[in-house]
């Protein structure tokens, strides 16, 4: 699809049935997924098992004789302790960004929205035993937020994993900053507040999933969007944006940024752009009182 003047491609690394749909959404009630079966299936979830579904995505801008990918997905080879269903993971990925026509070496950012294991996986790749950059000639722009909250050196300032669960992400994070985040500090710009890109594309903070969490907006001509990273991780959270995925580090901070991404979206006619939405992946949304609903999908 185009943006005004830019072109936007997405490149799926993955997609399929995660886990439960009330684990991602831990506060969502059952009738919410329920009562909207009839658009929510099957894209985003399954109501035979209750099962949350996804997708791992690389959206590719092409901006003012540029090339940017927004989020790298899971990456192959890579060990992922705290999430099963993607360790070791084995695609195809750069055949299909091939098949988009994005060659490593055409890439000239590389938009990283926040440091998870799905948003950073593709920034490196196994070369002679060692973790290089995927896109040797592209600029990685990386919240410096995030990239000092995952530092290992700065692992005693988080506070103390609440369960296993939590100490086994703590544990797998350290894995995603060793693979796919310190082989590409060499070629990272660690931003702040908010980082220009060019003419049509802004980086902002919107932090709450993570500490350095932001969304890329893009305005070109009439049309604007707004591509939102891990602020939305169902549907159901823009009808109920107070939900926040059981990833968020500060489930209260990360309510309250997507609410205002989302009255912003509204009231801005921004296309929301999620990263792990399946289906289109975008979606038109407008007010529905307090809260928010669907008007399109893209």
């Amino acid at each position: 699809m185009n943006i005004g003047d830019v072109e936007v491609l997405k490149v799926v690394e993955w997609q399929g049935e995660i886990a439960p749909a009330r684990t991602i959404v831990p506060g969502s009630p059952p009738g919410l997924w329920a009562d909207n079966a009839s658009w929510l299936a099957p894209d985003h979830w399954n109501p035979e098992t209750g099962g949350y579904r996804g997708a791992v995505q690389t959206w590719v801008l092409r901006s003012e004789g540029r090339t940017i990918l927004v989020d790298t997905g899971v990456g192959n080879d890579r060990q992922r302790p705290q999430i099963p269903l993607f360790d070791h993971l084995r695609t195809d990925f750069p055949a299909r960004l091939a098949a988009a026509g994005v060659r490593p070496e055409d890439v000239d950012v590389v938009v990283n929205t926040h440091i998870h294991y799905d948003h950073v996986g593709w920034n490196t790749e196994l070369r002679n035993g060692e973790w290089v950059p995927a896109f040797p000639n592209a600029t990685y722009l990386v919240p410096r937020a995030d990239q000092v909250y995952f530092d290992p050196r700065n692992a005693h300032r988080r506070p103390a994993p609440r369960d296993e669960r939590e100490q086994l992400r703590r544990d797998g994070s350290l894995l995603v900053y060793a693979d796919s985040v310190a082989p590409v500090l060499g070629r990272a710009v660690l931003w702040e507040g908010s980082h220009r890109i060019d003419g049509n594309l802004t980086l902002e903070a919107a932090p709450g999933h993570t500490p350095g969490s932001s969304v890329l907006r893009v305005a070109s001509g009439s049309d604007r969007a707004v591509f939102v990273g891990d602020l939305l991780h169902s549907p159901v959270q823009i009808l109920e944006p107070e939900h926040s995925s059981c990833f968020c580090e500060d489930p209260l901070e990360a309510a309250k940024t997507r609410h205002e991404v989302l009255e912003r979206a509204a009231d801005h006619r921004e296309l929301v752009v999620p990263a792990h939405f399946g289906g289109s992946g975008a979606a038109e949304v407008r007010r529905d009182g307090s809260r928010f609903s669907i008007h399109r999908w893209a």
